[in-house]
């Protein structure tokens, strides 16, 4: 096997294709190491005189460039190193773009990052019309900017407020949307895409061409004063989104106004010098981090080396919101038949209605057509019966937090289903050896933890009972993998990892509301930290009753520090259990966009005065600090099997501020004995919750940390 990248083939028409294929991987990505071989093709080209046009294509079956091999960042000892990187790909995209000869990128499957700034550096881009194929500077996410050339040449090509848009979102273009923004010339089927691209390599060089802009759009861009209305409107978002955690964003939108207001030798320049600076950043370390967690993580079974069952047919048990949920990423996602069972006709009809309305939504945005919604919509079927079921691989329980209900359940699946079908728990806070109890095949009895909303929230957790089989476990993190979730394996106990560290955090917040100080003093202090939501406004959207119903369990299975303040009692009693009735710690109802208003009444059902009394730094540590504490327990505990696990689940569960890295990256950049003095501080002024946990103290003493 060549272990060459890059293949010239010229034909008898004078179209060369250069084929990219990295020997050894599924998908092409790009490395520093490839620019030697590419300038030798480009000469070759440059040399021959019969050569009229270049296609540049994939070897791969299913992806044309993925973006840059992110690996060779962690190599940058300096600002310079990463600068050098940037430098060398403009300079390589600009020789790409200099040929003498048209040359068009033929893309089918992932086209992003420094793929597409190749593909930008061409004259000419045809995509495939498949839904494989995808277009985007992802870059943003990794908390980079694109430092091949892209912040220069998709302003000039695409406008500079689709730009701006696609590059601080990271956002992938699908093929129509790409042809309507002007990224591409044409999207064809995938069996005629390098024939079309053939044609546009002999039509000759491509002259300079404007963004395709209509009305307002055209006349704000065409003006130096309208260019500046659009910049200062995208920084103010930027900041109002990012609270400026993340510092990728704002020099993503100086590199684009340098080059437009400079020129492209400026634009570059400032491309790379800011590429340089974000790779040394502590943010950017961290969420290339999370990627790297979450690319290795794809490769695990979940249990060693244990293979995964066969998965042919699902059950779901629940109409409800969970249960709704669940079998729609079944069939949407994993394309998989899932029959619903629930007592009623109406659970069953709401939970058709929730699947249909998630797949509509991609046929009203042309993200598919009708016939494929109704083929999906024919994975799904109910019944009110354990009928049709004797099949099913997997059975999905949704149903109430009650023990004697799930112990039912147990018994009903094993009574009509077959000896091989595993029965998953989505419990959110019962011990999975004790709904195992009720079970003869206890080895197929396993936790399958969903997050609402099911179809947005990436994390589940496959919990594993002390008689769970490898086998089971290995099935459940596939089945999971197949509905497009992240799946983490934590061990059993109650509130399993997530819920575990997230209720101490909530518990806080609400010690501290009780204290006195406002509902939105604290949501904005825990916004302003990197959550998405704060506190309060979390409990309204989960549910005051459901923290209600949790706390009892968390506290009678793991101690008093995870005792409820008693006072939300009052809230109950008042019929407060938030966004789902109406009335909670916010006003709802109306349709006015936009915050909502604090319902200022649910002080006096408290028995509080607010009033602002401590720094937003203060409140946010106070609950921060919780959850930090927490998470090294679960680890210690054997809850999760490593710091990197616990650092996926917090990030993807419960929105920890991925900037940070996850609660153990987090700890090792304050440093544990920072954090040991932190709640050695709060122990002394508000008891024992406060109480560092044992490893941490550990830490401290040997001046240890969770990663190398």
């Amino acid at each position: 096997m060549s272990e060459k990248t890059f293949s010239l083939e010229v034909g008898s028409d004078g179209v060369a294709i250069i084929t990219m294929d990295v020997p050894g991987e599924s998908m092409n990505t790009l490395r520093d190491t490839f620019s030697s071989e590419v300038r030798d093709l480009l000469g070759e080209i440059e040399q021959d005189s019969s050569i009229q046009g270049v296609v540049f294509t994939s070897g791969k079956p299913s992806s044309f460039i993925a973006g840059a091999d992110i690996a060779m960042l962690a190599a940058c000892k300096s600002a310079d190193d990463a600068y050098q990187i940037s430098r060398g790909a403009q300079q390589l995209f600009d020789e790409l773009a200099n040929l003498k000869v048209p040359v068009v990128a033929a893309i089918h499957g992932p086209c992003l990052g420094g793929g597409l700034e190749l593909a930008l550096a061409c004259d000419y881009r045809i995509c495939s019309n498949s839904d494989k194929t995808v277009l985007g500077v992802p870059e943003v996410q990794l908390g980079l900017l694109p430092g091949g050339g892209g912040t220069q040449r998709l302003p000039r090509l695409v406008g500079v407020a689709r730009s701006l848009d696609m590059m601080l979102s990271g956002r992938q273009l699908r093929p129509k949307q790409a042809l309507k923004f002007g990224l591409v010339e044409e999207t064809v089927p995938h069996s005629v895409l390098v024939e079309v691209a053939k044609g546009y390599a002999l039509k000759g060089k491509r002259k300079k061409t404007q963004p395709n802009l209509k009305g307002a759009e055209k006349l704000l861009e065409s003006t130096g004063f309208g260019r500046k209305v659009i910049f200062d409107q995208a920084g103010k978002k930027v900041l109002a989104k990012t609270q400026g955690n993340y510092p990728a964003p704002l020099k993503i939108i100086d590199c684009v106004r340098t080059g437009l207001e400079k020129g492209l030798a400026a634009g570059y320049e400032a491309e790379a010098r800011h590429f340089g600076d974000l790779v040394m950043t502590p943010e950017s370390e961290a969420l290339r981090s999370i990627f790297f967690a979450t690319t290795e993580m794809k490769k695990e079974s979940g249990a060693g080396d244990a293979e995964p069952l066969p998965l042919n047919k699902v059950m779901v048990l629940g109409g409800g919101l969970m249960g709704g949920g669940i079998a729609s990423v079944t069939a949407l996602k994993a394309k998989l038949p899932a029959r619903i069972k629930d007592i009623a006709e109406p659970g069953l009809q709401n939970a058709l209605a929730y699947s249909y309305k998630q797949v509509d939504k991609r046929v009203k945005k042309r993200q598919m057509t009708a016939a494929q919604r109704d083929k999906a919509m024919s994975l799904l079927s109910t019944t009110t019966r354990y009928d049709g079921i004797k099949d099913v691989d997997i059975v999905v329980e949704a149903v109430f937090e009650d023990l004697g209900l799930k112990h039912q359940m147990v018994k009903d699946v094993e009574a009509n289903c077959g000896e091989h079908t595993i029965f998953a728990s989505n419990t959110s806070s019962l011990p999975i050896g004790q709904i195992a109890e009720a079970a003869s095949r206890p080895d197929k009895v396993i936790g399958l933890h969903y997050f609402s909303p099911v179809e947005k929230m990436p994390l589940v957790e496959v919990i594993a009972h002390k008689g769970t089989s490898p086998e089971t476990i290995a099935t459940t993190v596939a089945f999971a993998r197949k509905q497009g979730k992240t799946p983490i394996v934590v061990q059993d106990g109650a509130g399993f990892y997530v819920n575990r560290i997230l209720a101490l955090y909530m518990n806080e917040a609400a010690n501290l509301l009780l204290d006195g100080e406002p509902v939105e003093a604290l949501d904005r202090a825990l916004v302003t930290f990197g959550f998405p939501v704060g506190p309060v406004t979390l409990l309204d959207e989960v549910g005051i009753d459901v923290g209600a119903k949790i706390s009892p369990i968390l506290e009678s299975e793991l101690g008093e520090r995870f005792a409820a303040p008693a006072a939300f009692a009052k809230l109950l009693a008042d019929d407060r259990k938030g966004r789902k009735n109406g009335k909670g710690f916010y006003q709802y109802g109306g349709k006015a966009k936009g915050k909502k208003p604090v319902d200022e009444s649910v002080y006096q059902v408290l028995g509080i005065q607010p009033q602002s009394r401590l720094s937003d730094t203060e409140l946010a540590e106070r609950c921060v600090v919780q959850m930090l504490n927490e998470a090294v327990r679960c680890l210690e505990e054997g809850i999760i099997a490593s710091p990197r696990d616990g650092d996926i689940g917090a990030i993807f569960g419960i929105g920890f501020p991925p900037f940070l890295g996850g609660p153990f990256r987090y700890i090792d950049r304050l440093g544990a004995k920072t954090l040991v003095e932190r709640l050695q501080h709060y122990q002394e002024r508000f008891g024992d919750r406060f109480a560092p946990a044992a490893k941490l103290l550990e830490m401290t003493e040997q001046g240890a940390r969770f990663y190398p």
